[in-house]
């Protein structure tokens, strides 16, 4: 195991300080390398996941010429098939950007699902097209950060040529292309290698206590930026071989150079499949989110942040004080109107339960809402400021992605 490092993700360009997203807890990223530090394990081993069939074009090796091609003739074939996309988190006031490839004629768009985690909005901008088009999205996986969307008043669209990711090897020429910096037209060409394979990260966020495991990324030397993320990592034939993720950084934060990791198209090429075919699992979820409608953080975290300035709209700040508990979901705000709120959920309470189970964490309370759709029942425990115990069975409401 190589020495603990630091990592970014390259998805927001737009400030954040963490993702603690209403009810569905959200994996926490930084938004263009701004906020809290994000830990990176790397390992060995890991599985680049199953290809499963998809109504893109995919092209089986040996189908087609696996002529190369320089980078510009890669740009020019797969930048139309590269959307920009922008969110609003209402939840959290605040904005982002990064970057989906398109899969289907009929706007299908793959991206991470750190870029829409939280977005109670999704707009994308497609190339050639003078305004941004309204995106919905048809299902999630954020264990292995993957998202998948349908943008809605457009068709006929270009498509990007899915690869075979289990056919990548060490040293192996690849393009990153993606909405780098959210800059305005074409979006960013960079080359490189292919530098490892089957790689995992661990990333967490010390503001939320939430973090994910990745495994079987490939790791390239293209340079990525803030907004790159969803975007397609391509071979020398065009094709693509991954989804750009996630950058590392040196033990300051600083970028380290040119390291960077993709999630392999086969393995979002499966959790696709999964959604499309309606299949949902402790992994998937498709459709929307059932949410409680708080914003939460660990008790450690939010005991530092009492009485702090807190990024949830003008003149927000953390509560006066938190439950007497040691361990749970610490809620630092409640979105007026949602089900918590109409229950008398409070800033400062800790939900230490949720239909019987302990919730210990913030990461506890988004497993177990993980599968929950809007309308589901779930009976909520939490403790108040001043020491007592509730419980309340509440309906969830519709809500963002995790």
């Amino acid at each position: 195991m190589a020495p603990m490092r630091h990592s970014r993700r390259p998805t927001r360009r737009r400030r954040r300080r963490a993702a603690m997203v209403a009810g569905a807890v959200a994996i926490a990223v930084t938004a263009g390398g701004l906020g809290s530090g994000i830990s990176l394990a790397l390992e060995g081993g890991g599985s680049s996941g199953s290809s499963g069939s998809s109504p893109s074009r995919t092209v089986p090796a040996g189908s087609v010429s696996m002529k190369h091609l320089s980078v510009s003739a890669i740009a020019n074939r797969v930048d139309p098939a590269v959307v920009d996309i922008s969110t609003v988190l209402g939840y959290e006031q605040g904005r982002a950007a990064g970057t989906g490839m398109i899969l289907t004629s009929g706007g299908q768009i793959l991206t991470n699902n750190h870029v829409v985690e939280g977005a109670t909005s999704i707009r994308v901008k497609i190339a050639g097209h003078p305004r941004a088009y309204r995106a919905t999205v048809l299902g999630t996986d954020p264990t292995a950060d993957v998202a998948l969307l349908q943008v809605h008043g457009i068709s006929g669209l270009p498509t990007v040529t899915l690869g075979n990711s289990s056919t990548v090897s060490v040293g192996e020429s690849v393009v990153a292309i993606g909405n780098a910096l959210d800059f305005q037209g074409p979006p960013t060409v960079t080359q490189g290698i292919v530098s490892a394979l089957h790689r995992s990260i661990t990333a967490g966020d010390s503001a939320t206590g939430s973090s994910e495991h990745l495994t079987g990324l490939i790791q390239t030397d293209a340079p990525i930026s803030p907004g790159n993320s969803g975007g397609p990592l391509v071979d020398p034939t065009g094709q693509v071989i991954g989804m750009n993720t996630a950058a590392a950084t040196g033990a300051q934060g600083q970028q380290a150079n040119n390291i960077a990791f993709a999630i392999p198209i086969n393995t979002a090429r499966s959790v696709v499949n999964q959604i499309r075919h309606g299949q949902a699992s402790s992994q998937v979820h498709v459709g929307q989110r059932g949410i409680l409608g708080v914003q939460v953080t660990t008790v450690r975290e939010a005991r530092q942040a009492v009485g702090q300035p807190f990024p949830f709209g003008p003149g927000s700040s953390s509560p006066t004080s938190i439950a007497p508990v040691s361990s749970g979901a610490a809620v630092m705000a409640v979105v007026p109107g949602s089900p918590a709120a109409s229950a008398g959920i409070r800033p400062g309470d800790v939900i230490v339960s949720l239909d019987g189970s302990t919730i210990s964490s913030p990461n506890a309370l988004s497993s177990a809402l993980a599968g929950d759709h809007p309308g589901h029942s779930v009976t909520v425990g939490w403790v108040d400021q001043a020491g007592n115990h509730h419980h309340a069975t509440l309906r969830l409401a519709p809500g963002p992605p995790a």
